[in-house]
């Protein structure tokens, strides 16, 4: 088979018209003709930090809707699933997996649980990681959340850097923030890479100390415009990534190829650009993944031009996957596994005692970003209790174990925006345990009743109104396609709106809230944390 068009070598930063073999999946040949090419012929691109598990959708389903934007291999840690699943989870992901022609390259979850300050599903310790680390099919040592475990020493969070060393398998790292001697002690135990950055401060830093930095572009947490000089600065220390994207935005405006057409809407050179979202993850993970090259995997895509660039076809190992406006591979039915053992709660357990001349403590969420404050609230007395306060913007945030029968924790949180109604999931990171934030009591527990019914999912609950996206696959995914996911998925997030949510990602960003590894102040269903003292803290200031 041949391909002709404008050959983009990157490696050269050279484009010449051309014309690409390929023969039993490999590229055999690349000529150089005199013929002009309108389109480009470019390897395809790879997302070097993603979790397959956010997109809602099994790896095969998911597979279906990167595909087409030019996406032919992920660098994917399964620590989503496997805090609820355990080695169960990460196997279920590898086997379906299999199954699509998408090149997937898992790690080792490195910390399930994320902390001991919540209850997972399961527990991974150092030597199962060892074990994982052990096989052909388990990449790196996915990112350590438990950066206060390194710095401070930590024997068990040591032992499975050590194992990782003497595996000869790389360490991602996740470490928000983190600069300074820590960040020395931190980047010494040969962690290579960060997706948590948020300044260019902090990632020049880390690049300093030989850090691999992750651009991220997802669908809550959007790092590029603040990172893009990076491009001018350290081209060669940076590669793209998405983390955690909704279905909705990789199907509407695109997956890395979206991050290509922003940086080339900031005037960024196509070539550095190119080089973070395909040659730097290959060279980083040592990847089989083709970089149009003769003697390379015929991994390609075909655009339309270096400035729309609009995917036309999508190639994987010299078969075409995607062409025309059509996927061209079929993915049988993702089998269902779950861990979810809990019935249902009433409002009696989610009220919260009013003190006199009380203080709260408040998450102060960002819309658009991970990191939240802490901010101190006096509410007002509702017939003994605390009530969520429209007028303040502050709502009742509760935080329910999945895993066994326990009360509930409450909170309180600033920002959500909604005027009526309640929202829920049990996409809730780390832990995945149950969180919803909602302006009535009855409406919190009608949320969350409606996820508990379905053995997890999203919903929202407006008095005798409710409905719910079903996620069967531990309570994190579902085998439905993307598309009508994605429909769904929408229907929940403009119903949230209606309900006064001014969120971009109202569900993304609850889901968040109980992320106990990320600053400043969180919510999990074994109390408030404080993530700056990597402690638990009072409800009440």
């Amino acid at each position: 088979m041949d391909i002709k068009g404008k050959v983009v070598d990157i490696t050269n930063r050279n484009i010449f018209n051309g014309i690409v073999s390929i023969c039993n999946g490999m590229i055999t040949n690349i000529e150089e003709i005199q013929e002009e090419c309108t389109h480009y012929i470019l390897p395809g691109l790879i997302d070097g930090h993603v979790h397959i598990e956010s997109s809602m959708l099994t790896p095969t389903q998911f597979s279906k809707i990167v595909v087409p934007r030019g996406t032919v291999a992920v660098v994917t840690d399964p620590h989503e699933i496997a805090n609820v699943m355990g080695v169960e989870g990460v196997n279920y992901m590898i086997e379906d997996a299999k199954k699509t022609p998408l090149k997937c390259f898992f790690g080792a979850p490195s910390c399930v649980p994320a902390t001991s300050f919540e209850t997972s599903g399961a527990i991974i310790n150092a030597t199962t990681i060892n074990e994982l680390l052990q096989r052909d099919d388990i990449w790196f040592l996915s990112e350590m959340m438990n950066f206060p475990g390194v710095i401070f020493d930590d024997k068990e969070v040591w032992d499975k850097v050590k194992a990782a060393h003497s595996n000869g398998k790389r360490i991602d790292g996740h470490a928000p923030g983190l600069m300074g001697n820590d960040l020395k002690k931190y980047t010494r135990a040969g962690i290579s890479s960060d997706h948590e950055c948020v300044s260019v401060k902090e990632a020049i830093q880390k690049i300093e100390q030989g850090v691999c930095i992750q651009i991220r572009e997802g669908s809550a947490a959007k790092n590029f415009k603040v990172l893009a000089p990076l491009f001018h600065t350290h081209p060669d220390d940076i590669m793209l990534c998405t983390d955690d994207s909704h279905p909705d935005e990789i199907i509407q405006k695109g997956h890395i190829d979206k991050i290509i057409r922003l940086g080339l809407s900031l005037g960024l050179d196509i070539f550095d650009l190119l080089k973070a979202a395909i040659l730097k993850p290959i060279e980083h993970y040592q990847l089989p993944v083709g970089r149009l090259r003769v003697g390379d995997a015929a991994d390609l895509i075909v655009v339309d031009t270096l400035t729309d660039f609009n995917i036309l076809e999508t190639f994987i190992d010299g078969q075409p996957v995607y062409g025309q406006g059509k996927v061209l591979f079929e993915v049988p039915t993702s089998k269902v596994i779950n861990n979810f053992n809990i019935s249902s709660i009433s409002e009696e357990d989610i009220c919260v005692a009013y003190k006199k001349d009380c203080n709260i403590r408040v998450i102060e969420a960002k819309d658009g970003d991970l990191l939240t404050d802490e901010f101190i609230w006096t509410p007002s007395n509702s017939s003994g209790f605390i009530k969520s306060s429209v007028n303040d913007d502050i709502l009742k945030i509760v935080v329910l174990n999945r895993y066994k029968t326990a009360p509930p924790v409450v909170g309180f949180i600033k920002n959500i925006g909604l005027k009526q109604g309640a929202i829920a999931c049990s996409v809730a990171h780390d832990s995945h345990n149950l969180i919803a934030v909602g302006v009535s009591d009855k409406d919190i527990v009608s949320a969350l009743n409606e996820i508990i019914a379905h053995k997890g999912g999203m919903a929202y609950a407006f008095n005798d109104d409710k409905d719910c996206l079903a996620l069967e696959v531990g309570g994190l995914m579902t085998g439905k396609p993307g598309r009508v996911v994605a429909e769904k998925y929408q229907t929940l997030n403009i119903k949230a709106q209606e309900l006064g949510s001014t969120l971009a990602a109202p569900f993304m960003t609850l889901s968040f809230m109980s992320l106990l590894v990320i600053p400043k102040l969180k919510i999990g269903d074994k109390g408030l944390f404080d993530v700056s003292s990597f402690s638990f803290t009072n409800l009440y200031a």
